[in-house]
């Protein structure tokens, strides 16, 4: 992989705390900054779409979402995306000729100690670099198949589905 296109929607992994508002915000995308300290041996570029909770994503916002991917030059795409509904826009980016995607976030925000942020992207880097063309969710140390897997929101992680589902 010579170039990584990164397309960024919001969600947990971009979230900040404001103290006064007692409320978390989206704020700027956090992975360039966390590619950028790692000292990444590709070029990459950022294109920032939206900074919405997943749980705010239309059906427009995911159509959006696939025509930039549509639109890019390169085969490799990192998308960063909100937990909560990753798998539904992992679905709608089935599909798309000549791409290797793989979506990825956190369950806590990248700027917490302790976040799985920079985990996931590593995993996800690495996903997108060695699989196959189509569409992967890397997370909680795996890399998942959309139509195999979903968040389990009691237990705060993804997770096969079950054989009869």
């Amino acid at each position: 992989m010579q170039h990584l296109t990164i397309v960024t929607t919001g969600g947990t992994i971009d979230k900040i705390y404001f103290d006064a508002k007692s409320d978390y915000q989206i704020g700027a995308p956090q992975i360039g900054d966390i590619l950028s300290q790692l000292g990444v041996a590709f070029r990459f570029e950022t294109i920032s779409i939206l900074r919405k909770d997943s749980l705010d994503l239309t059906d427009e916002d995911r159509q959006l979402i696939r025509r930039t991917i549509e639109a890019q030059p390169h085969r490799h795409v990192l998308v960063t995306h909100g937990t909560d509904s990753m798998v539904e826009t992992a679905k709608v980016l089935e599909g798309i000729p000549g791409k290797t995607i793989v979506l990825t976030g956190a369950l806590n925000p990248a700027r917490f100690q302790g976040s799985d942020a920079v985990f996931n992207v590593g995993c996800a880097v690495g996903a997108v670099q060695s699989l196959p063309d189509g569409v992967w969710i890397a997370m909680n140390g795996r890399v998942w198949d959309p139509k195999q897997v979903r968040k389990n929101r009691d237990a705060n992680r993804f997770e096969a589905l079950p054989a009869d589902v």
